[in-house]
């Protein structure tokens, strides 16, 4: 018997932003295609996403989790922590805390309990070298914490696509409909599902990497907007996922127009 009780947690990526459904503005991401698959191994799969974009893990602890286990999942996924590195206030004491909490609590409830670390795009994203030592720091504790309390991981720290910048979405930081395939591929490797091969085929051609031209206009039109809207919420106390609802809070079957709408593979038509 496969799993019948599948629940996503965290922030955008888990929401699956820059990969929205063909033709729509919704969004689709890692945790859609995953259930789709294990949908396909249990006519009793039923699931639920609750991520919201901008969340801390702190959020997540005490919005998600408990709508989470009020669910009674047999499976959760929990993609987070991101936003808390990229916090102003960073402190890796406390967020490495937050990561045990978090982990502590689902797999107290759950059987089994996924969690994924960082890739590291430090490199090559201009001005976050000084962040590598927080993503270092937050996968360390997400190590650690998983190995403690029984959970799973999917580690992303060496992922090979990171390099090419058509993984990433125009901010070159939430995932593009290749990265959210990938992600799902290996979290599907990790629980032992079969899953479409060409998920992990890399595109073809040679990996995109940006010139001077295309850096200067991804700081114009992504970078600076992201700035002045952090640097408001700062003053105002807000959090970028304010007014979001979770994209599927209940436990729900995942129809046929779902599972027929990921069968394109990016660059294979």
């Amino acid at each position: 018997m496969g799993y019948q009780r599948f629940v996503a947690l965290g922030d955008s990526c888990a929401e699956g932003l820059h990969d929205p459904y063909p033709g729509t503005d919704v969004y689709r991401g890692w945790a859609d295609l995953a259930a789709a698959t294990l949908a396909q191994h249990e006519p009793a799969f039923r699931y639920a996403n609750l991520a919201v974009r901008g969340r801390r893990l702190d959020q997540i602890i005490v919005e998600q989790i408990p709508a989470a286990l009020d669910l009674k999942p047999d499976l959760v996924a929990l993609f987070g922590g991101a936003n808390d590195v990229m916090t102003r206030t960073y402190r890796a004491e406390v967020v490495a805390k937050r990561v045990d909490a978090a982990i502590r609590m689902l797999t107290r409830a759950a059987p089994t309990v996924v969690v994924f670390t960082l890739s590291d795009v430090s490199g090559r994203v201009p001005g976050l070298l000084r962040i590598r030592h927080r993503l270092e720091a937050l996968n360390d504790a997400i190590h650690a914490s998983a190995a403690k309390h029984g959970a799973e991981v999917v580690d992303l720290w060496g992922e090979e696509a990171v390099h090419d910048l058509r993984y990433f979405g125009p901010d070159r930081l939430h995932l593009s409909e290749y990265g959210h395939r990938r992600l799902a591929a290996h979290l599907l490797t990790t629980l032992g599902v079969d899953y479409d091969p060409a998920w992990l085929e890399p595109l073809p051609g040679d990996p995109v990497r940006p010139g001077l031209r295309a850096h200067a206009r991804w700081v114009w039109r992504e970078v600076l907007p992201v700035v002045v809207t952090r640097t408001r919420n700062w003053f105002t106390g807000r959090s970028p996922g304010d007014g979001f609802a979770p994209k599927r809070p209940d436990l729900l079957p995942v129809i046929a127009d779902e599972l027929a709408s990921w069968k394109t593979i990016p660059g294979s038509a």
